[in-house]
């Protein structure tokens, strides 16, 4: 198992500049347990949105139209409010809970 970061969409500036302002992410990963028809597919999956204040003259800055995946991960994992160690851990932590679950729900009739 490893956690895949993803960059489902950005939001930037309508401008010439075309600034990065709000990245929205997923971290998630999957299990899979058996095999053929008994197969089942445990997930996990974290989601957020970052902010960011684009500007243009800093040093290191990337031109939208230069932007891949991986710089905006990088961007994400960077960031003061990520804790990439306790993200994947909170996706481990579904995927265990998915199955061994720790309460259930149904009726006794």
């Amino acid at each position: 198992m490893a956690v895949t970061w993803k960059i489902n969409t950005l939001e930037y500036n309508n401008d010439s500049d075309k600034g990065v302002i709000v990245a929205h992410w997923e971290a998630r990963d999957s299990e899979v347990v058996g095999s053929g028809d008994d197969a089942v597919t445990h997930s996990g999956r974290y989601y957020g949105s970052l902010s960011f204040t684009p500007n243009p003259s800093k040093s290191g800055y990337v031109a939208y139209d230069s932007l891949t995946e991986a710089n905006v991960v990088a961007w994400v994992k960077a960031h003061a409010d990520i804790d990439e160690t306790a993200i994947e851990t909170a996706v481990a932590a579904q995927i265990t809970e998915s199955k061994t679950p720790t309460t259930m729900s149904g009726v006794p009739w």
